[in-house]
């Protein structure tokens, strides 16, 4: 009998172990995916002035609504184009006003509509990567009003490109001595200078990255852009022409995020199921995830169409798609 007893006390006290023991592994199951769903990273959106550079080249946009357009697309900051409020070729009511008042108005209408004013993206104020010093000291020069305007507008960057020598070594010397003059000049205002992988050595993930850490500033960075890889054109042209020679993209944006300041989403085109034709965005989007960025990410679309609002919307969408994977 006593035999008997023992058995069974020894048969329930298994099962009753078993079953503590799977609803131990349950529970902790659960507690690992309730941390994976509250550590997964969320990111604030932008919108890359860009976006609406063909409207506004046309005629049928005006640069100044650039805010109240954001807002009402669901977007929280704002990254603008330099080029698009002094460029020849663009026409809008306010362009002879001034530059100051251009800004005291573009200040004026974010706070109207609750925006946040990110960063603006700098064009054709001069080569700053050429072993000519007296030339690239007066693009440093022209590039200093703008850190007065991000300053103005309480931007945290201007993002420069480093067109110059096709020498690498030349090259990130020159990009060095430039970077660090426009940063010395931008740091008592607590602008960053960012660098776009944005065409010719720029576009080499492992160049920038020696640049970045030649420089060794705090407010020196990087803005990494998914669709910028392109390293040559036909013909050495800079724009326009077809793409013979790619860095890898994912290769790229690996390098260039620990140093990111900013990121910009950028795409082309779309499939039926909302993804881009040309960018692995799961992938993107992982990277960026996986590192310590914790800033604003730009929703840029550079497709072929006239009106970019549909590809605005469906980059967004896929850039939050992408970040629930």
């Amino acid at each position: 009998m006593k035999k008997t007893l023992l058995f069974l006390f020894a048969v329930t006290s298994l099962i009753a172990c078993k079953d503590g023991s799977k609803e131990t592994d349950e529970t902790s199951q659960n507690d690992k995916m309730a941390d994976s769903v509250a550590t997964a990273k969320t990111y604030k959106l932008s919108l890359a002035q860009w976006s609406l550079n063909k409207p506004i080249f046309a005629g049928t946009a005006d640069p100044m609504d650039f805010a109240k357009t954001a807002s009402e697309l669901g977007y929280e900051g704002l990254e603008y184009v330099s080029q698009l409020y002094v460029n020849d070729a663009v026409n809008f009511p306010m362009k002879n006003t001034g530059l100051q008042t251009i800004l005291d108005t573009l200040k004026a209408r974010s706070e109207r509509y609750g925006m946040r004013n990110v960063l603006i993206m700098v064009d054709n104020e001069g080569d700053l990567s050429f072993n000519d010093e007296t030339a690239t000291q007066q693009a440093v020069e022209n590039h200093k009003k703008w850190v007065d305007a991000a300053e103005f507008l309480g931007c945290h960057s201007i993002r420069v490109n480093l067109f110059g020598e096709e020498d690498p070594d030349a090259w990130v010397k020159n990009s060095v001595r430039s970077l660090k003059a426009l940063c010395a000049y931008a740091a008592p205002k607590n602008i960053n200078i960012i660098v776009e992988n944005h065409g010719g050595m720029s576009s080499n993930g492992s160049l920038l990255t020696r640049v970045m850490k030649e420089v060794a500033m705090t407010n020196c960075g990087t803005l990494p852009d998914f669709g910028n890889f392109c390293l040559k054109r036909e013909g050495g042209e800079r724009w326009g022409a077809p793409c013979v020679e790619e860095y890898d993209r994912y290769k790229g944006l690996e390098e260039l995020i620990p140093f990111a300041k900013g990121v910009s989403a950028k795409s082309y085109a779309f499939d039926a199921n909302g993804d881009e034709t040309t960018i692995d965005y799961y992938k993107m989007m992982a990277i960026v995830q996986n590192s310590d960025f914790d800033g604003f990410v730009g929703i840029e679309f550079e497709g072929p169409e006239d009106d970019p609002i549909p590809g605005i919307n469906a980059t967004k969408a896929l850039v939050q798609k992408a970040l629930q994977q």
